[in-house]
């Protein structure tokens, strides 16, 4: 019997160390994997501590923009938007495109101008729409988070926790065109086709979202969904070496505490 409780026991520590010693290796600055449904984090790495977003902030414009517009709206590309830097949807001064378009260029191919465009459209202003995803991020929990703009451009007052960037993600995903439009490998719309810029979506088992990210400030960042058994599971990599490396390991450490 003293064996057995032995062996049994030894099993369960190897259960618990396991997720920490899968990630011991993580780069990452900060770092997090959590239940989307439960918001139970299953492992994290400097999770609170505020960090630069780069583009994953486009998640909470998402989120905002399908909660407080019609997708299906004409959006005018103001000269504004349409000279906005980094990377870009090439849209054009006076160019006219409905929102759904928008939103699946500024998510796949992270445009910065789809960004711009949407934000001037729901709020009049890019700052003004910020404030907005910020007030939105609050009230969902991630109270670490603020936004300055709605791209993720370098700005002081632009900040976000890993924790917290779990936390919008996992809102995300209770609405269905969010679900569709992160996981979306290909789409075409009048005058642009985009590819994803998410790789593992064609790398991993159960990937289904969600957005890259890059600035020199921010480094190299990822927020990552996957879907296993009908569980969702939200890891996210900030100022990383190796984002897709990373995140994998992370859900699959994840996944491996949940027996998944």
């Amino acid at each position: 019997m003293i064996k057995l409780r032995n062996w049994l026991w030894f099993i369960c520590f190897i259960l618990m160390i396991q997720p920490v010693a899968a990630a011991a290796a993580i780069t990452a600055h900060y770092a997090v994997v959590m239940d989307a449904s439960t918001g139970k984090v299953l492992y994290e790495k400097n999770a609170h501590e505020r960090a630069y977003p780069a583009s994953t902030t486009k998640i909470m414009t998402l989120i905002t923009a399908l909660e407080e517009s019609d997708i299906h709206d004409d959006l005018l590309v103001s000269a504004e938007a349409a000279n906005t830097e980094g990377s870009s949807l090439d849209l054009r001064t006076g160019e006219k495109m409905r929102e759904i378009d928008m939103l699946f260029g500024m998510m796949l191919v992270s445009g910065n101008d789809a960004a711009v465009a949407i934000a001037e459209h729901i709020s009049g202003s890019p700052g003004d729409f910020a404030k907005l995803m910020t007030e939105k991020a609050h009230l969902l929990g991630a109270t670490d988070t603020h936004f300055a703009n709605p791209n993720g451009l370098p700005d002081d007052n632009h900040y976000t926790t890993a924790y917290d960037l779990a936390v919008i993600a996992s809102h995300g995903y209770t609405n269905p065109w969010f679900r569709r439009i992160i996981q979306t490998r290909s789409y075409s719309m009048p005058g642009h086709q985009v590819e994803n810029t998410n790789k593992l979506l064609t790398q991993y088992d159960g990937a289904n979202g969600v957005k890259t990210g890059w600035t020199e400030s921010a480094g190299r960042c990822l927020v990552a969904g996957a879907k296993r058994n009908g569980v969702q599971l939200i890891a996210v990599v900030l100022n990383s070496e190796d984002i897709w490396g990373e995140a994998a390991t992370l859900l699959d450490a994840g996944f491996d505490q949940l027996g998944k």
